[in-house]
């Protein structure tokens, strides 16, 4: 399995008022992984396909362990599932090098202009699937 890995910093302004990092907080650090894998890297490997448009339809977590600042965080992701028309990404987060949090989202490729969601081309499912277990 190829997992994309990500070093996410965290920021003071992440904690709540327990002292811990917000719950909200990690769905931007998982977001800031998933970027920086259908963004920066996909245009790297010449797929733009993903800047066209794509929306979150689905986020399940679990929070294992609590987080506070600092700390080195880093997220693994992968791609679960491909489908014709939404695919899964799983995600392990670490803190530290301790295992606080698996996530999933389920992405659907989105036309901007039509305002629909939109069928995974053949560039992207390549893309991806470089990325599954």
């Amino acid at each position: 399995m190829a997992r994309f890995k990500v070093d996410v910093p965290l920021r003071w302004s992440d904690m709540d008022a327990f002292g811990h990092v917000n719950n909200n907080q990690f769905m931007v650090l998982l977001e800031e992984a998933r970027v920086a894998m259908m963004f920066s890297a996909a245009a790297e490997s010449g797929i733009p396909g993903f800047r066209e448009g794509v929306v979150v339809a689905r986020h399940e977590v679990d929070f294992l362990l609590p987080v506070t600042v600092p700390a080195e965080t880093r997220v693994e992701l992968w791609v679960e599932r491909i489908g014709n028309s939404s695919f899964s990404f799983a995600y392990e987060l670490t803190a530290n090098d301790k295992l606080a949090l698996r996530a999933k989202t389920v992405m659907v490729p989105f036309d901007i202009v039509s305002q629909r969601p939109r069928r995974i081309t053949a560039e992207e499912r390549a893309y991806l699937e470089q990325w599954t277990d």
